[in-house]
């Protein structure tokens, strides 16, 4: 009875011991390597991100400014409130009051804070444009600056601010324009459609809004 036992127990640890040597056999066999780059190239074709970013990339500050909102750019420019204010009167703080700052000398202030050397020898005056390169980037814009923001890298964003910048001051301008460039694929779109669709009305165009 015991030698009965004691070979099945020595077959049954036989098998055992091949089941597991099939095992890490068959593992290192079938071993998958995981690919340096996940999925599937399609020539020609460029990622969606990548193009979306380089066609935000390609449009002026203005194309934006003409449906900016200064209402959602009060909410981002609480980014800016730890060191700045808009108000009329309104104290510097880390950074300078910015009531009427469109229009201002870039780094001459009329709030008497102290530019730093790298802004006050930038020159020129804080437009459209110079405000959104401003905002994107202080340290590119004027390198050695003494602002430390990173910036804001979504052009609508930047827009909205400038908006909302725009309404604090005494004479606040008028908001540019669409340019002709960014404007012309809409209109020819629009007049394709037009074209196709019979006349309803009158024939005069709608005025842009």
């Amino acid at each position: 009875m015991d030698d009965r036992a004691n070979t099945i127990a020595g077959w049954a640890l036989a098998g055992g011991i091949a089941a597991l040597g099939l095992s890490i056999l068959s593992g290192e066999y079938f071993k998958a390597e995981r690919p340096e780059k996940m999925g599937y190239v399609v020539e020609g074709v460029e990622e969606e991100g990548d193009a979306g970013a380089a066609a935000a990339a390609d449009k002026p500050i203005a194309f934006y400014l003409a449906s900016a909102d200064p209402a959602k750019g009060a909410d981002v420019f609480k980014k800016c409130a730890a060191c700045h204010n808009a108000a009329n009167g309104g104290p510097n703080a880390l950074g300078p009051n910015l009531w009427g700052v469109l229009g201002e000398g870039v780094g001459q202030g009329a709030h008497g804070f102290a530019f730093s050397d790298a802004l006050k020898s930038k020159g020129g005056t804080w437009d459209w444009q110079n405000l959104s390169d401003w905002l994107k980037s202080p340290k590119a814009f004027a390198p050695g600056t003494k602002m430390t923001f990173a910036g804001l890298s979504k052009p609508e964003d930047r827009a909205n601010v400038i908006a909302y910048l725009n309404q604090q001051s005494n004479s606040p301008r008028p908001m540019p324009a669409v340019p002709a460039e960014a404007a012309a694929p809409a209109a020819e779109g629009g007049a394709a459609d037009n074209a196709a669709a019979p006349a309803e009305g009158s024939n005069e165009a709608a005025p842009a809004k």
